[in-house]
């Protein structure tokens, strides 16, 4: 597992008695970015001083103390897990932060917010809602623009997702992710801009609510996802993606089956296809270890009993693959990861997968 600083030791209480106490979790990320120069960098004797671009280096108490709004709605208690653009988030991390979770509702959280990097943030709040099992709500939010930017973002979105966390709206809906005064499911939300202050939708749904008037309306609620036994310390499998493209040959998916990949998800064209000249590589991966069916395009489900030539969705379901529904890649080999950690295999792991991807 990646090295993870100690609890950061200030912790604030904004107001010590008559508001719900939120614990805040955070992982770094642009909210917690701000510029350096090369100077600082330790570039050398040609230094000039000039900034080289911002990185995760303001502590998350001190993004809290400079809100004092946020006392307003809750007892907000900051702890400093990582300070890490989201590119090192690792799933472990994940793990070890359900862990903490669990201490801060056993300690008196009403509600729980986790800030990160948004570059994966749609994964991690999925890994959270697979593994997350009590009705206090988990909010996870960013910032698609640095404190030192015009129109900066973030303190807009960590005061959202405090009023959601702290609030009587969200209990019981597992994993949410507040954006842009937008309330998404972690399961369907997607990063789909690079740097749009609107980068975060939830493609084919749209989000379960916004805020208007500072307060959060919640039009609908997803059904929970079925809860991961996943445990802190538990080795978790290698899983790849493969993406599928034009003319695509199989030598790719020849090599993974020997570089002890647990699993594999193919990103494939369309509705679920793939060029003939495939079909023997994945043949022989599957069996091996379990494939996933996944679909390239970012929406839509994968299919099933539509396309009937040799590598059509029909064939490929028959040849043991598994269809994801509605999940894209990246949320796929996050289930596959967790769902083989905690002992899903063969039909049992079909059945989930199904379950999760709708």
């Amino acid at each position: 597992m990646s090295p993870t600083p100690p609890a950061d030791p200030a912790r604030s209480a904004a107001r010590p008695e008559g508001r719900p106490v939120v614990a805040l979790f955070a992982l770094g990320g642009t909210v917690a970015s701000a510029p350096a120069t090369d100077g600082g960098a330790g570039t050398g004797s040609g230094s000039t001083g000039a900034e080289v671009g911002v990185a995760p280096r303001v502590a998350a108490a001190d993004l809290v103390a400079a809100m004092p709004q946020l006392s307003d709605l809750a007892q907000v208690q900051v702890t400093q897990v990582r300070q890490v653009p989201s590119c090192e988030v690792t799933l472990d991390d994940v793990v070890d932060l359900v862990s903490r979770l669990r201490a801060a509702v056993s300690d008196g959280a009403r509600g729980l917010v986790v800030t990160q990097g948004t570059d994966t943030l749609e994964e991690t709040a999925f890994a959270l809602d697979l593994l997350w099992p009590g009705p206090e709500p988990v909010v996870v939010t960013g910032a698609m623009r640095p404190a030192s930017a015009p129109g900066a973002d973030g303190p807009a979105h960590l005061v959202a997702a405090t009023r959601l966390a702290a609030g009587p709206e969200a209990q019981g809906a597992g994993v949410l992710v507040c954006l842009g005064d937008e309330i998404h499911a972690a399961r369907h939300v997607r990063k789909t801009h690079t740097s749009a202050p609107s980068a975060f939708t939830s493609p084919g749904r749209g989000p379960l609510g916004w805020f208007s008037e500072g307060r959060p309306v919640l039009a609908s609620l997803p059904p929970r996802l079925p809860e991961l036994d996943v445990e802190t310390g538990t080795p978790l499998p290698a899983v790849a993606v493969l993406r599928i493209g034009v003319g695509e040959d199989p030598r790719l998916l020849e090599a993974v089956a020997d570089l002890g990949y647990d699993g594999v998800v193919v990103e494939a064209l369309g509705g679920g296809h793939v060029p003939q000249a495939l079909l023997p590589a994945l043949d022989a991966l599957v069996r091996r270890v379990p494939v996933l069916l996944a679909s390239r395009t970012g929406a839509g489900r994968v299919l099933e009993q539509t396309y009937g030539y040799p590598g059509g969705d029909i064939d490929l379901v028959a040849r043991g693959l598994v269809p994801v529904g509605t999940l894209d890649a990246p949320k796929a080999r996050v289930l596959l990861t967790l769902a083989l950690a905690a002992g899903f295999r063969g039909d049992d792991l079909a059945d989930l997968v199904r379950r999760v991807g709708g």
